[in-house]
C-alpha cells in the first residue's frame, strides 16, 4: 500500500513539472527563421525601441556578424516564462543556437524593461566560446556602468547601444577585460586635496611674511602686528592680501552551447 502511495505521488509530482516545464518552453519566443535579424523586441505594450533604433541596432549587429562571426542578440521581453533572468537567457541561446557551430561565439543581450522597481531585468549571456574575453565580472561591469544608469534614464537603447559597443570591442580584442575595469573603476581622486592643502600653505606663508614686515617696521612684536592687522581687516570688511570677502546577413544561427557564462541586474 505504502509502495502504492509512494509511486502515485511521484507520478503526480512527475507530471506536475512536466507540465511546468512545457509551458515553460511553450511561453519562449520561438526560433525565428530570418537571417538578418539580430533584435527582436517582443514586449506588446510600450515603445521602448523606435523603429528607426531598432533599424540601426540590427545593421551595426549583422554588419558584426558578417566579419568577425560572432553573434549579438539582443531581445526585448515582458515575460520571462517562471524562469530567473539567467536561465531565461541561456535558454533563449541554446534553443535559438546563437553564435557559429564549433565556435559557441554567441552573446544574448536580454532586457526586461517592463514592470515595478525590482522587476525590470536585464542579462547578458555569453557562449563557452567567448567566456575567455568577456568573462563573468567584465559582464557585470558592463551591466552596471554601461546600462542600467541608462535604463534607470528611461535611455532602453542608449544602454543597450553602449553594451554592445563594449562587447563588440572585447570580442574584436580591442581592449582587454583588465583594461576594461582599469577604465570602469573609480580611482580616489586626491587632487582637489592637494589644491586646498597648497592654497592653505600658501596663504599662510603669505599672512606670516606680511605680519613680520608690519611688525618690523612698526617696532613691535609678530602677535602684536598679528592682532592690529586682524582687526583692521574686520573694520574694514573688505580684502586681505589677495583674497576678498563678498559672493561668488550573417548565415543564421548554430551555435549554442550557454552554460553559465555572463551576468545581469535589476532595476
Amino acid at each position: 500500500m505504502k509502495k502504492k502511495l509512494v509511486f502515485h505521488f511521484l507520478t503526480l509530482v512527475f507530471s506536475i513539472s512536466t507540465i511546468f516545464s512545457f509551458s515553460q518552453d511553450n511561453c519562449l519566443p520561438k526560433k525565428p527563421n530570418r537571417e538578418n535579424k539580430l533584435v527582436y523586441n517582443f514586449i506588446k505594450n510600450g515603445n521602448y525601441l523606435s523603429a528607426q533604433q531598432e533599424r540601426s541596432l540590427n545593421a551595426n549587429l549583422v554588419q558584426f556578424a558578417q566579419s568577425t562571426s560572432t553573434q549579438i542578440l539582443v531581445v526585448l521581453v515582458d515575460d520571462l516564462c517562471g524562469y530567473d533572468k539567467a536561465q531565461f537567457t541561456y535558454e533563449l541561446g541554446e534553443k535559438w543556437g546563437i553564435g557559429q557551430k564549433g565556435k559557441d561565439n554567441g552573446i544574448v543581450i536580454m532586457v526586461k524593461p517592463t514592470g515595478g522597481q525590482g522587476q525590470r531585468h536585464t542579462f547578458i549571456a555569453t557562449g563557452y566560446g567567448l567566456e575567455g574575453v568577456i568573462p563573468d565580472a567584465t559582464a557585470k561591469l558592463i551591466v552596471e556602468n554601461e546600462m542600467i544608469p541608462q535604463f534607470k534614464k528611461g535611455n532602453i537603447y542608449g544602454g543597450i547601444v553602449a553594451a554592445v559597443n563594449t562587447l563588440e570591442s572585447l570580442a574584436l580584442e580591442e581592449f582587454s577585460a583588465k583594461e576594461y575595469k582599469s577604465r570602469t573603476t573609480k580611482k580616489p581622486n586626491f587632487g582637489p586635496f592637494f589644491i586646498v592643502v597648497i592654497f592653505i600653505l600658501i596663504s599662510l606663508f603669505s599672512t606670516y611674511s606680511k605680519t613680520r614686515r608690519y611688525a618690523r617696521s612698526n617696532n613691535i612684536s609678530w602677535w602684536a602686528a598679528l592682532m592690529l592687522m586682524s582687526s583692521s581687516t574686520r573694520s574694514h570688511g573688505g580684502s586681505y592680501g589677495n583674497f576678498s570677502s563678498g559672493s561668488g546577413s550573417f548565415g543564421g544561427f548554430g551555435g549554442g552551447s550557454f552554460g553559465g557564462g555572463g551576468s545581469g541586474g535589476s532595476w
